[in-house]
């Protein structure tokens, strides 16, 4: 069956004028696969997708800009949950992004940290920050989201956030990523090759949760680490697995592992960081050494060893 087409023009020569039109266009009974094709231009628009099977393909990435200004604790306080958090919010299967950037620019809009009223909040006032949570990507119970050669931009923290212990599965390609603290936090099973993460500030770069399931995993191969002088490469709260391999930092990322932040939750899964192969301009810390599990051949670490061969995201 050929991919149903759809094309987005802001000056009025494609289908839609807007990408929400296009998306809202389709059936909820997606089951075949949708493309929605974006043509240049600087899009001011919050996404939602609850639709599966649909892929949103930019004319090109630098030109193809979905941009909103969105602080999240402000957005909590009028809200029960992430629901509309982030510039891009999905909870539908099989999306894919392509050749875009998406944007949150609440940190760089805002000239100082705000104290506003909180309906939400037990005191009734939040502090909002210019480097506080700013979501550029959230999803929500969405499994099998693929991201190819696409710019996530915000100031804060958590810009792409990936979120689906159950069974969330996650796959980012030739991407740019750029933030504040875990500015890079998927849950359940990632990976990201080829990526490149620039960090604006905060006490680490990535993160992941893999606590709903031992098997559960982040791995990044041949991305690129960089950032304000003394960056952070890394963190987890609860039970995480990070794989990086054939990384490379930056000389003024600072000498400091990815590390446990302990809270009240459990960790039986025990400390789970894993480096191969991953160099640092000017000199390696000693703890990039490879310390691959022995039962463990870099060989076997592929996409199907992340997916256990559920997803085959380079084809489907």
């Amino acid at each position: 069956m050929a991919q149903h087409k759809i094309v987005v023009d802001q000056s009025g020569h494609g289908d839609f004028v807007t990408i929400q039109s296009a998306i809202n266009s389709l059936k909820d009974s997606n089951r075949a696969s949708s493309l929605i094709f974006i043509r240049n231009g600087i899009y001011n628009e919050k996404i939602f997708i609850e639709k599966n099977n649909i892929v949103l393909e930019g004319e090109s990435r630098e030109k193809v800009i979905i941009i909103q200004s969105i602080a999240r604790d402000e957005f909590r306080c009028n809200h029960a949950d992430d629901w509309g958090v982030a510039t891009v919010n999905v909870n539908g299967n099989d999306v894919t992004l392509k050749n875009l950037s998406v944007k949150n620019n609440y940190g760089f809009d805002a000239k100082e940290d705000l104290v506003i009223e909180c309906n939400n909040d037990t005191t009734h006032k939040k502090s909002i920050r210019k480097s506080g949570h700013q979501m550029a990507l959230r999803t929500m119970k969405a499994t099998r989201f693929k991201a190819l050669n696409c710019l996530f931009s915000s100031f804060g923290g958590d810009t792409v956030s990936p979120w689906n212990t159950d069974n969330g599965m996650f796959y980012f390609k030739d991407c740019r990523i750029e933030g504040g603290v875990d500015f890079y936090c998927p849950r359940g099973w990632a990976w990201a090759e080829n990526c490149e993460f620039y960090a604006y500030g905060g006490t680490a770069s990535i993160w992941h949760d893999g606590s709903k399931n031992p098997d559960s995993k982040s791995v990044l191969v041949n991305c690129k680490f960089s950032g304000f002088d003394g960056f952070y490469l890394g963190r987890y709260h609860r039970d995480a697995q990070m794989f990086l391999l054939d990384c490379a930092f930056d000389e003024n990322m600072r000498d400091s592992s990815i590390y446990h932040v302990p809270k009240s939750s459990e960790t039986p899964f025990g400390h789970r960081i894993y480096f191969y192969n991953c160099h640092r301009n000017a000199g390696d810390y000693i703890w990039m050494k490879n310390n691959l599990p022995t039962e463990i051949d870099r060989k076997n670490i592929g996409v199907d060893w992340v997916f256990k061969s559920k997803w085959h995201p380079q084809i489907d």
